[in-house]
């Protein structure tokens, strides 16, 4: 059975003939990915050790690298605010089976198991202290969340260091069937050989080390002395979801188009979620403020009146944990006036909490974690996207088609599209597959407006796009689709948000018979269609072909072929790996002859200056 794939998108490394996956329907099937930014060049080693308390919550750490301030580099983990939809407060950091850089940590055996990722504190010095300090070690962990399920051999650790330099299991929890909420671990700190200048304590995870498998999350790290177990409550009010999409339609759009109708384009309101980790209610006030970055200039402020954020209780069954959450909304004000090619729109959310110089951990700014802020573009392309990739998605069968549903605001120039191709497996650089732009009939995808063959490129970076331009330039207007196409076997990996299902509606497929709209899948594809005249010639119009006036007889064939429309005047000939065996242009009369070929399926490529079609031939003989 033929199946509509999501992988992970470091997913690549791994697999082999072994199938791990979660089946959400008969049609789609997903599979978690990691994001890792880049790691900044770490500081200079620090000369003196860490003191007590220790505290981090992840929300002061910037591009996805823990705070070299407080953590060793070079672990593994990524801090990010995305892959679990239901932590303490703003930030985790997350484990799984890659490097920072998206490498597994084996790459030679899809089954190898082992220790993973590693997050290891600095030195602490704890010589001046003595097991009648009650110390404690605590932590929120989750196993999975938008991540893969550890399975019962996989475990989180906690190992402490000894004063001869050791490092000793004090924790462990066993992958499988785990509770689905944020849980809150305490380790005390019992024996002496812990109490040592030097003292370090760090979370390791041990799964499969062949990609991006065995998910696990932490939070709000926190050792201190005179603690107990009952020790779980701050007064601490955290921002916490990622905040909801400026525009009504889309994450990102062309500001020209925007223009038109900025009330219409702009979203009805703005959201993020705000938890509290403290026993008792605690009063706050929403703020929002709009700003347009590139001119600096604030174009909306507003404020809710102030109101109650429920008490998180531990010990009640029926509330999620570890807290409850109060959600924060304000209507926006579009951005009007603004004359430039190009803006960025920030939005930031803030709280009135009075927990700066919070006495509950001393010298622990709590405020940090107060504002949460998501930034907007409006440039000159349409995107769904909030510009990060939890999953990868493509279709497991040649010739399978997705196509992705838009909807322009005026007529425009359509000169490329911008893909996060990712690798899955193995590297397609050298295969070819086919971008097209649709037109729209009964909210489906009809006539081929362009079509173009390209050869499979990857982005820069793993966070970035490849752009893919086409060498004649198409004027939309009203709804069109953007479509991709493999021709062989190995699957065309594209980025997936797995942050805004809203916008799956829009996701379509074909795998030979008929288009079926997306029912079941999460998320948005990374498929941005940019515009602009540039220096292309513009297709302001294209004839629409009958399918019969573009198919090739016959098929199967020994060698001869033939096709009806003559303006199809040049011929490229591949195989199902992407390999060119034959090419010719300035055919004046619409065949060929193909019988030096051998035995086999081939993709013909027939094109003119404005049209590309890609059809499968059987040779025989």
């Amino acid at each position: 059975m033929t199946r509509f794939y999501l992988f992970r998108i470091a997913l690549l490394w791994l697999l082999g003939s072994v199938a791990v996956v979660d089946t959400v329907s008969a049609q789609f099937t997903t599979v978690p990915i990691s994001r890792a930014g880049t790691e900044k060049t770490a500081r200079p080693g620090r000369t003196a050790a860490l003191t007590l308390p220790f505290f981090d919550d992840f929300s002061g750490s910037g591009n996805g690298t823990p705070d070299p301030a407080l953590w060793v580099g070079g672990g593994g983990t990524v801090v990010n605010n995305t892959m679990t939809v239901n932590h303490p407060t703003l930030n985790v950091a997350s484990f799984d089976g890659l490097r920072r850089d998206g490498i597994p940590y084996n790459l030679d055996y899809d089954l190898a198991q082992g220790p993973t990722d590693t997050l290891t504190s600095l030195a602490i010095d704890l010589s001046a202290s003595s097991i009648r300090d009650s110390l404690y070690l605590s932590f929120f962990w989750l196993t999975k969340g938008l991540g893969d399920q550890p399975d019962a051999n996989d475990s989180l650790q906690v190992q402490f260091l000894t004063n001869g330099g050791l490092w000793q299991t004090v924790w462990s929890m066993k992958g499988g069937i785990l509770p689905t909420e944020f849980q809150q671990a305490f380790i005390p700190i019992k024996s002496a050989i812990y109490l040592h200048a030097g003292f370090q304590f760090r979370f390791r995870t041990y799964g499969r080390q062949s990609g991006a498998f065995d998910a696990w999350h932490i939070d709000y790290v926190y050792l201190n002395k005179n603690r107990t177990r009952r020790d779980r409550y701050f007064r601490d009010i955290s921002a916490r979801q990622p905040v909801s999409p400026f525009l009504k339609h889309y994450r990102t759009m062309p500001l020209s188009h925007y223009r038109l109708n900025p009330t219409a384009e702009t979203a009805d309101t703005l959201t993020t979620s705000i938890t509290n980790l403290n026993s008792n209610n605690d009063q706050t006030e929403t703020f929002l403020e709009l700003k347009e970055v590139k001119r600096n200039t604030v174009f909306f402020t507003g404020a809710t009146a102030p109101g109650n954020v429920p008490a998180t209780d531990y010990d009640d069954p029926k509330l999620p944990h570890p807290g409850f959450q109060q959600r924060a909304w304000l209507k926006p004000q579009p951005l009007t006036s603004f004359r430039d090619t190009s803006a960025v729109i920030r939005a930031t959310f803030s709280y009135s909490m009075a927990d700066k110089n919070n006495p509950v951990i001393p010298g622990v700014d709590f405020s940090r974690n107060n504002t949460i802020t998501s930034e907007t573009e409006l440039a000159n392309y349409f995107a769904y996207d909030d510009g990060s990739a939890e999953y990868a998605g493509g279709i497991n069968q040649k010739f399978g088609i997705v196509a992705v549903r838009f909807v322009a605001r005026k007529a425009d120039t359509l000169r490329a599209v911008r893909i996060q191709t990712v690798f899955y497996r193995k590297d397609l650089s050298n295969q070819t597959f086919t971008l097209s732009i649709w037109g729209n009939a009964n909210g489906k995808p009809s006539q081929t407006l362009i079509q173009q063959a390209f050869t499979v490129k990857y982005p820069d970076v793993p966070t970035g796009f490849a752009e893919f331009a086409f060498r004649n330039a198409i004027v939309v207007s009203d709804t069109f689709w953007v479509a991709f196409q493999q021709l062989s076997e190995d699957m065309l990996a594209i980025g997936l948000d797995k942050n805004t299902p809203q916008f799956r509606k829009h996701i379509y497929y074909n795998l030979g018979n008929a288009w079926a709209q997306n029912t079941d899948l999460e998320g948005a594809f990374l498929i941005r269609p940019v515009f602009g005249k540039g220096t292309l010639q513009v297709v302001t119009g294209v004839e629409e072909l009958e399918e019969k006036d573009v198919q090739v007889f016959p098929n199967p064939t020994p060698g001869p072929i033939r096709w009806k429309r003559k303006e199809l005047h040049t011929l490229q000939v591949y195989d199902l790996s992407g390999r060119l065996h034959w090419q010719k242009s300035g055919l004046t009369d619409p065949g060929a002859d193909l019988s030096g070929l051998t035995p086999g399926m081939y993709l013909l490529r027939l094109s003119n200056e404005k049209q590309t079609f890609v059809r499968k031939l059987i040779i025989e003989k």
